[in-house]
């Protein structure tokens, strides 16, 4: 699990990276800051699990949860930029794409720990 909080903090922040390039608007420095400070938080938070795994298990999933919630606000300029406006550029794309990211991690983390709750007490009802 520490791998994949490690890839998709590091995939957000390669998209951060990548926006500028491949956009000239102002908003994409936007995009740039926010990807790498979730990405950030993210690659801390793998780090973070190398010593103690469910405190940066934990930690992920609430940075997971705060990407995708911040990305259900930009649902509307996906739906836009899908139905033929596009006076934003591909930032929807972008957005959308860290939003799926969120979403995915923030799965994989609830399942794991939930996982790890039955474990704990399948493990008490036998002692």
């Amino acid at each position: 699990m520490r791998v994949f909080v490690f890839i998709c903090g590091t995939t957000i922040v390669a998209m951060g990276l990548a926006a500028p390039k491949m956009m000239e608007n102002a908003e994409s420095f936007g995009f740039l800051q926010g990807a790498l400070t979730l990405g950030g938080g993210l690659i801390i938070c793998g780090l973070f699990a190398l010593k103690m795994p469910w405190h940066g298990l934990i930690g992920a999933g609430v940075l997971a949860l705060l990407g995708a919630a911040r990305g259900a606000l930009n649902l509307p300029g996906v739906i836009k930029f899908f139905s033929g406006d596009r006076e934003r550029g591909s930032m929807p794309v972008f957005e959308l794409g860290v939003t799926l990211i969120c979403v995915l991690l923030l799965m994989r983390v609830i399942r794991t720990l939930h996982r790890e709750r039955v474990r704990r007490m399948l493990e008490s009802e036998e002692e």
